[in-house]
C-alpha cells in the first residue's frame, strides 16, 4: 500500500530517536498534539521496540490518547549480537538502519489505518525525514530537543570545522576524543556564531567536530535541510535565550516555534507525567530534611564520572557534612568506597538506584542539584529555581553547562571540568553557604518566574503552541 494513498483524515507519522533524553519530550508533544486536535486525526509513533515497551507499558498506556499508536521500528542490532556497553554502539547501529527501519514502519501504519501519512513530526537529529517529505508532498516538523545553543552549533558546523579545525583529523576508531585534542581545552569563545558569544570552543559537542560517526554525518547537514522544514519546534522557551540566537534562527526557518520544556512540570502539566510513587522513600525522607538544604545528585540514565570522580564526590560529601539524595544506579553503586555507602546514616544521606527527579527538585528541602547538566535535567532545575552543579560528561552538556554558569548565572561548572575531593567542597560552600549562593538562588527564582509566566495560559509558549496546532490541522 502506498503511504501516500488518499484518504481525507489526516495522519501523522511521528518518527523518534530512542535514546538518552530524547523520547519522553517527543511523546509529551505528541501526547499534547493529540489532545488539541480533531480525534480522528491519527498519530503513529515510531520508535525501536525496546523503547515503545517503556513508554507504552500497562502503567503508562491509560495515560496516553488513544488516537495515538506505537509502532516498532528494527533497532538496527544484527541478531545474536552482543552490544560492547559503549553507549555510542547503539546508536550508530540504528542509525545504520534508517531510514528504511522507519519506511516500513510506516508503511505498515498507513496499512493499519487506511489513512496516507499527511505530515511527518520527527526528533530534528532526524535529517533524512527532509527529504522524505518533500517525495511524499507533506510537510516536515522536526523537533530540537536540546538546548537551542546546541542547534545553532550543528546549523553552523561547516563555519566552525573550516575557521577553528581546518587540519583536525577525527576521533579515534571508538568515537573517543584522543588527550590531543584542542578543543578540550580551548578556552576561546564562539564569536563566529551569532548568539554563541559566551560558549567557549571546549564546549562544542563532539559531532562538531570532525569526525566519522554517523551522527556526526547527520547532525552535520542541519544547516542545509533547514529549507526542507514547514516549521521547527523548540524545547525552550524563547525568553531564556538571547535575542541575537532567537533572531538568527527565526531567520533560518518558515516558522520557529518554543512551544516550552516539554518534560518540566510547569502549569500546562505533560500527558506523559513522571511516575507519582515514592518506591525508594525519596520525598519521604525530604519532607524530614530542613529547607534548601539537601544536594541532589544525579548523572543522568547513560554515563557517570569516572571511578576516581565518584570516589572524589563521595569523600567530598562525607567531609562537608551536607545532606545529599543520590540518585545511582546499582551498577554505578560499585565504584563507591564501601566505609561510605556503610556509614550512610539515615539523617545525612539517602542513596537510591531511582529517584523521582521532577518532584524531588520541586521539594523545598533541595538546595542545589549536582548533575551532568543533560537538558532535561537543567530544565527540571530552572522549572523549579534550583541552583546546579554542573559536571557536563559529553555532547550538548557542555554548552548546557555554559548556559548555567556563565549565560543564566543560576550555578556553577565544577572546577577544572572533572570533580575532586577540593572541587566539591568548594562549589557546595559556594552555593549553599556564600553570598554568590544567595545570588545565584536569587537569579534562580527570578528565571523560574520569566519560565512560569512564558507557559502560562497567556504566555509565549502557549501561543507558539496553538500556532503549531493550526499548522498541523491545516494540512
Amino acid at each position: 500500500m502506498s503511504v501516500i494513498e488518499n484518504s481525507e483524515q489526516r495522519h501523522v507519522a511521528v518518527l523518534a530517536f530512542p535514546f538518552g533524553g530524547h523520547i519522553k519530550p517527543l511523546l509529551n508533544l505528541v501526547c499534547r498534539l493529540a489532545s488539541s486536535t480533531s480525534p480522528d486525526m491519527c498519530f503513529s509513533f515510531l520508535n525501536s521496540e525496546g523503547s515503545n515497551n517503556l513508554l507504552f507499558s500497562e502503567k503508562s498506556e491509560s495515560n496516553i490518547p488513544s488516537n495515538i499508536k506505537h509502532y516498532n521500528v528494527s533497532d538496527g542490532v544484527p541478531k545474536n549480537h552482543v552490544l560492547k556497553g559503549h553507549p555510542m554502539e547503539a546508536v550508530e547501529l540504528f542509525l545504520k538502519a534508517t531510514p528504511a527501519n522507519y519506511k516500513i514502519g510506516i508503511e505498515k501504519a498507513v496499512a493499519e489505518t487506511g489513512k496516507k501519512v499527511t505530515c511527518l513530526v520527527t526528533d530534528a537529529f532526524l535529517v533524512f525525514a527532509g527529504e522524505m517529505a518533500q517525495n511524499w508532498g507533506v510537510p516536515w516538523i522536526p523537533l530540537w530537543i536540546p538546548m537551542p545553543c546546541n542547534l545553532s552549533a550543528h546549523i553552523y558546523t561547516d563555519l566552525i570545522r573550516s575557521k577553528l579545525f581546518p587540519n583536525y583529523v577525527g576521533l579515534d576508531s571508538d568515537n573517543q576524543i584522543g588527550n590531543d585534542d584542542h578543543r578540550l581545552h580551548n578556552d576561546n569563545t564562539l564569536e563566529i556564531v551569532p548568539g554563541l558569544s559566551a560558549m567557549h570552543i571546549a564546549d562544542l559537542p563532539e559531532e562538531v567536530v570532525p569526525c566519522d560517526s554517523l551522527l556526526s554525518q547527520m547532525l552535520s547537514q542541519m544547516g542545509r535541510v533547514l529549507h526542507q522544514m514547514t516549521a521547527l519546534v523548540l524545547n525552550s522557551y524563547q525568553e531564556i535565550n538571547s535575542k541575537l540566537l532567537n533572531n538568527d534562527l527565526k531567520s533560518k526557518v518558515p516558522k520557529l516555534l518554543n512551544v516550552g520544556f516539554l518534560t518540566a512540570s510547569l502549569p500546562a502539566v505533560p500527558i506523559v507525567a513522571p511516575s507519582s510513587s515514592d518506591a525508594t522513600g525519596c520525598l519521604s525522607w525530604l519532607d524530614e530534611q530542613p529547607a534548601s538544604s539537601v544536594a541532589y545528585i544525579c548523572f543522568g540514565t547513560i554515563g557517570a564520572p569516572s571511578p576516581n570522580e565518584m570516589i572524589a564526590l563521595a569523600e567530598a560529601l562525607e567531609v562537608s557534612g551536607v545532606s545529599f539524595l543520590w540518585s545511582l544506579k546499582d551498577n554505578f553503586k560499585d565504584l563507591l568506597p564501601s566505609a561510605f555507602v556503610e556509614k550512610i546514616t539515615y539523617k545525612h544521606g539517602k542513596l537510591v538506584p531511582w529517584a523521582p527527579q521532577a518532584q524531588v527538585l520541586a521539594h523545598t528541602a533541595i538546595g542545589v542539584f549536582i548533575t551532568h547538566s543533560g537538558t532535561n535535567s537543567v530544565y527540571e532545575s530552572v522549572a523549579n529555581g534550583v541552583p546546579m552543579i554542573c559536571r557536563p560528561l559529553f555532547g550538548d552538556q557542555r554548552m548546557n553547562g555554559r548556559m548555567v554558569d556563565d549565560v543564566w548565572g543560576i550555578g556553577l561548572k565544577i572546577e577544572g571540568g572533572i570533580l575532586t575531593k577540593s572541587g566539591v567542597l568548594k562549589s557546595l560552600e559556594l552555593v549553599l553557604g556564600s553570598e554568590q549562593g544567595k545570588k545565584m538562588r536569587e537569579k534562580a527564582r527570578v528565571l523560574k518566574e520569566i519560565v512560569a509566566e512564558a507557559a502560562g495560559p497567556l504566555g509565549s509558549a502557549v501561543q507558539h503552541f496553538t500556532t503549531f496546532v493550526d499548522v498541523i490541522s491545516s494540512h
